[in-house]
């Protein structure tokens, strides 16, 4: 027993270190070597994430309140919830791991926006996901999943750009985000068969 443990340990750890290093050497090659008078717009487009992913939603019920139509309520909540699920997975994973950014470990990268919580994973790329996912899913047209998801990518690209995120913290959002989009959009999917069952004469 104790052999095993000690194998997966000498086999993990030299394992995390070289992804560790390929983490770091990315962020370099992205932050240290960046078109610096991009900064600008890419701190704009960071500081997108919430209110795009507050804001769709919002818009969506609110055009299907206007239109009295209760499917593209049901669109607005959904997306919704798929952002607050994001949210609360995200949160719990940071405080339970509680990575070090990036700039705290490695100085020489520079931080070029605000960042206060753990590191891993990135909330901003994993709120644009949700968001672009959820969208994607309740309105399945190119003209909406293009510019959903290069917007949300644009975002998970930002937090790299500017020093506060790894490349590894970025993919955990990504991940996160697009599966909270579907795991709701399956459980959406569950209680309408459920309703429509119940609904049904005996």
């Amino acid at each position: 027993m104790k052999t095993g443990i000690m194998f997966v340990l000498l086999f993990n750890v030299p394992l995390f270190a070289f992804s560790q290093n390929i983490d770091i050497e990315l962020l370099r090659d992205i932050n240290l070597h960046r078109n610096t008078q991009l900064d600008p717009t890419f701190r704009f487009v960071t500081n997108t994430a919430s209110p795009v992913s507050i804001g769709a939603p919002v818009f969506i019920y609110g055009l299907g309140l206007i239109q009295k139509n209760p499917d593209i309520q049901r669109k607005g909540l959904y997306i919704v919830a798929s952002a607050i699920t994001a949210t609360i997975l995200t949160t719990s994973t940071k405080y339970i791991l509680k990575r070090e950014r990036p700039f705290v470990t490695y100085p020489e990268i520079q931080k070029e926006t605000h960042a206060g919580s753990p590191s891993f994973p990135s909330g901003h790329t994993s709120i644009a996901f949700s968001t672009a996912t959820s969208l994607s899913i309740a309105f399945p047209k190119w003209y909406v999943i293009v510019p959903s998801y290069l917007w949300a990518s644009s975002v998970a690209y930002s937090r790299m750009h500017l020093g506060v995120h790894y490349p590894s913290d970025v993919l955990g959002g990504m991940v996160i985000g697009s599966g909270s989009a579907f795991l709701c959009h399956k459980a959406n999917l569950w209680l309408q068969n459920r309703n429509e069952k119940a609904s049904l004469p005996d």
